[in-house]
């Protein structure tokens, strides 16, 4: 980890306000978050995890930190992440990965929703999450929680006004296919790659018809290209061939989607 990166860290959870009583306080909070910050990134699975992460890697991170008294106890990371205002602390982390993938220059941003397995309790139900996956990366650069599938179509706005879409090639599934939601991503300086499902009806329709007439060989050969990959991957011999149209005159209300420039199928 580069040392400007680092820097980076500090500059945006500075910010944080310590819910502890000072004068009981043996630990920095900015030291706590930037050890738990690199534990996560290095795959630690809970505190006791980031502790020894820590403790094997003190030499490093007295170059960036204070550590006055040593790496915290693992029951001092719990109760101080416990106390933290969850809402400040996301707000941190989203304008840091907000620099970071700037540093790294984002193409694809992948967005999905996702139940959390187990997350129900008593007559809580699961939390439901929208995420924004950075996944040349491997960052998530901001995520919504909704009340379940259905709220996704309200959510995936809230998140784009979080990122920074310049440049960026954003994908969604079907839930996602909204003609506002793509206007969105336009509007913020990126491109988008939709899935197409029935609760687009015309879309798709219309779609298929296109694919159709290219496959047919009824459109101009300079605005049709295929291709065909061939995977193995976990003892699975996998081949997926793809057609790619930049031709949408077959589109109705082809003009209400933002910049549509081109349709095309995987089979």
């Amino acid at each position: 980890m580069a040392a400007s990166n680092v820097g980076s860290i500090k500059k945006h959870f500075t910010r944080l306000k310590d819910p502890r009583v000072r004068r009981r306080t043996q630990h920095l909070l900015i030291d706590i978050i930037f050890i738990a910050i690199c534990g996560v990134i290095a795959n630690c699975n809970d505190w006791h995890d980031i502790v020894l992460f820590a403790k094997k890697r003190q030499a490093w991170f007295k170059r960036f930190l204070r550590l006055p008294n040593g790496v915290p106890s693992h029951d001092t990371f719990e109760r101080v992440f416990t106390l933290l205002d969850g809402q400040a602390f996301q707000r941190c982390c989203l304008l840091w990965l907000r620099e970071v993938s700037e540093l790294l220059g984002v193409k694809h941003i992948a967005i999905d929703g996702k139940t959390l397995c187990g997350s129900a309790r008593g007559t809580l139900k699961p939390l439901h999450l929208v995420s924004a996956w950075a996944t040349q990366a491997g960052l998530t650069l901001g995520q919504v929680a909704v009340d379940g599938k259905s709220n996704e179509i309200t959510a995936i706005p809230v998140l784009l006004e979080l990122l920074d879409l310049k440049g960026a090639l954003v994908t969604i599934d079907a839930m996602g296919c909204q003609k506002d939601i793509a206007a969105k991503i336009v509007a913020g300086g990126g491109d988008y790659l939709l899935t197409v499902k029935a609760n687009q009806e015309h879309l798709l329709e219309d779609i298929q018809t296109t694919v159709e007439k290219a496959l047919d060989g009824k459109l101009p050969t300079d605005t049709v290209e295929q291709y065909t990959t061939h995977t193995v991957d976990h003892g699975r011999d996998e081949e997926r061939s793809y057609v790619v149209i930049h031709h949408v005159e077959d589109i109705r209300d082809r003009d209400q989607w933002a910049q549509l420039k081109t349709v095309g199928m995987c089979y």
